[in-house]
């Protein structure tokens, strides 16, 4: 009786926070975890770690921390594997793991974690046009929440521009060393320098930055219909892991054939992998895939601009960065078409609610002038059969 009471109170407590609560709070989250991600991946990378090893370690990883409860939760709810769905996880896992995260790598490695996360906030321009196009997102220009997600989708983008495309002057300085400084030596500091690019093709880190976030708006917005035929999230989760494990070792065989490039050389590059493979792929990949099924594929994507401010504040912390004015008015923008764009979600609910709300009392007229009409034809037809007996 004791475990039954509190698994009650459990659910009471969880029915208790609203579920658009609970969304933007993993949301939020999961843009902090994204933002660490990119720091320490410009760290194993310039440390020397493989570009094609490090995502495989970083799949196992998740595969392993989501499949128990993957094979634990989901077992009433998990459809039958069959030839179909194994095709569709391995396409997700094409588009979602293998170009998303190696497009991500060759993009970062030629560039930097600010410009990275700048140009990712292209990301719910994109999702939105592919999910308007294949009509999974409503768009209706002629109603004010239509007019609010593509004004605030614009928004976003020109913030992001102007952070990529105009720099200004200096608006604030770090007065006191970055964390870096503090705790490595200037050899140290020199090869983990984040921001440094120097030496790289910043016109081609650009170009696989953009196929990245290609690759990335179309996997949030595929697996929206995949989900409605396979409902289990985690599961879902952990057969693109698979599958991406596997598409990664099969571009190793060709790319990467030094056994060295294998081996772990330093603390830097385990915290790495591991905060790659448990925070960045394990977790956030079942934070991601719930808000997608209860929030849809533009919600998650719009709150992409946040992780933005976060990494240009890690990047202060960590770095000694300093602010300009670009950062500070794209900062502002991309802040005003998050807004938009959430404001214009809400509002297209509350046109559903209205209408529902209008359509459920013509439903029940029409639901009752059929009752009455069937039950005058139920009584009219025993008169009918007794003046004709009677006749």
């Amino acid at each position: 009786m004791a475990d039954t009471d509190s698994s009650v109170t459990i659910k009471r407590m969880r029915c208790s926070i609203p579920e658009k609560f609970q969304l933007h709070i993993a949301m939020l989250a999961l843009q902090f975890g994204y933002a660490g991600f990119h720091v320490v991946s410009r760290v194993a990378l310039n440390s020397g770690i493989s570009k094609v090893v490090f995502p495989v370690y970083r799949n196992i990883l998740a595969l392993l921390l989501l499949l128990p409860f993957a094979y634990f939760f989901e077992k009433k709810e998990r459809p039958p594997l069959t030839w179909s769905f194994s095709l569709q996880f391995f396409l997700m896992a094409i588009v979602g793991i293998t170009a998303n995260q190696g497009f991500y790598l060759l993009g970062l490695d030629n560039t930097s974690p600010t410009f990275a996360s700048a140009i990712q906030n292209s990301v719910p321009a994109i999702t939105f046009l592919f999910a308007a196009l294949l009509r999974i997102e409503q768009v209706r220009i002629n109603r004010k929440d239509g007019i609010a997600k593509v004004v605030g989708t614009l928004f976003c983008v020109a913030g992001a521009s102007v952070i990529t495309l105009y720099k200004g002057p200096t608006i604030y300085s770090p007065s006191s060393k970055s964390l870096i400084q503090e705790t490595s030596p200037s050899t140290m500091l020199h090869q983990l320098q984040l921001g440094d690019a120097a030496g790289k093709n910043w016109t081609l880190g650009c170009i696989y930055l953009i196929g990245h976030c290609l690759s990335w708006s179309g996997w949030l917005v595929l697996q929206k219909p995949v989900l409605k035929n396979y409902p289990a999230r985690l599961s879902f989760t952990s057969y693109q892991c698979f599958f991406g494990i596997i598409q990664f070792l099969i571009i190793a065989a060709f790319i990467e054939r030094d056994g060295q490039a294998w081996l772990i050389h330093s603390g830097s590059e385990l915290f790495s992998v591991f905060y790659a493979g448990v925070v960045a792929s394990g977790i956030a990949f079942a934070v991601q895939i719930w808000c997608i099924d209860r929030g849809g594929p533009v919600f998650v994507a719009v709150y992409q601009p946040v992780q933005t401010l976060v990494v240009a504040i890690m990047a202060s912390i960590a770095l000694g960065e300093q602010f300009y004015l670009g950062g500070i008015i794209g900062a502002v923008l991309i802040i005003i078409g998050l807004y938009l764009v959430l404001w214009g979600k809400n509002e297209e609910h509350k046109f559903a609610k209205a209408a529902a709300a209008i359509q459920a009392p013509l439903a029940a007229d029409h639901a009752g002038i059929r009752a009455s009409t069937h039950i005058k034809s139920s009584l009219a037809q025993p008169l009918l059969s007794q003046s004709t007996e009677t006749v």
